[in-house]
């Protein structure tokens, strides 16, 4: 047989009063209602806030513990017995007293702005990129960034050469998508025909 449920009231003042029960009402974290509207879906703050006349403002319930605020100036005497109705209906019921907390769906993680992916960008090629592909005798000239689309154009050594593509996917592709994981793609405008010192020439058809 199932142990009877007590409670102990116990007013802080006025408008406050514990109510202590000799039994786990929510055995972790703690839940605050401050209107039946917000308490829907958990039984025993709704039976609270359905008392007619109590003027209740707000439920708290964390472990054994809870605490009801009023507004009305009477005596907690003429309502502790109906709030103790109220808690062990709730508690003898099928349904779990207080119902889970919903945990809030994260934010959309918002779009990044052009302007600072332009600064991230031309900074990663200043500092890794260039210096890079200088080795080569080429250069990566930054020319724009639309909707986190990186437009870029090969000099040097880079234009017209055979490998060319493998540097632009492999290399500078790979490196921005690991350091600036916004970028969506690039694109090359480089005029590849118009090469005149390739680091490798491109294979002949």
């Amino acid at each position: 047989m199932d142990q009877p449920i007590r409670i102990t009231a116990e007013p802080v003042d006025t408008y406050r009063c514990k109510f202590v029960l000799n039994t786990l009402v929510l055995p972790s974290a703690l839940r605050r209602f401050t209107s039946a509207a917000d308490a829907q879906g958990s039984p025993l703050a709704e039976n609270i806030f359905a008392i007619l006349g109590a003027g209740i403002t707000e439920v708290v319930v964390s472990g054994n513990l809870v605490t009801v605020v009023k507004n009305n100036p009477a005596p907690w005497q003429e309502i502790g017995k109906t709030i103790g109705g109220a808690i062990r209906l709730a508690i003898a019921g099928a349904q779990p007293p207080i119902a889970p907390k919903l945990e809030a769906p994260p934010a959309a993680a918002e779009p990044v702005d052009d302007d600072v992916l332009y600064d991230r960008v031309a900074q990663l090629f200043d500092e890794q990129v260039n210096p890079m592909v200088a080795r080569h005798g080429g250069r990566v000239d930054l020319i724009d960034v639309q909707e986190a689309v990186v437009m870029l154009r090969l000099g040097g050594g880079c234009q017209g050469c055979g490998m060319a593509d493998v540097t632009l996917r492999q290399g500078i592709e790979a490196m921005l998508h690991q350091a600036i994981p916004e970028v969506k793609g690039i694109v090359d405008i480089t005029d590849h025909a118009a090469g005149a010192n390739p680091y490798f020439a491109a294979a002949k058809k």
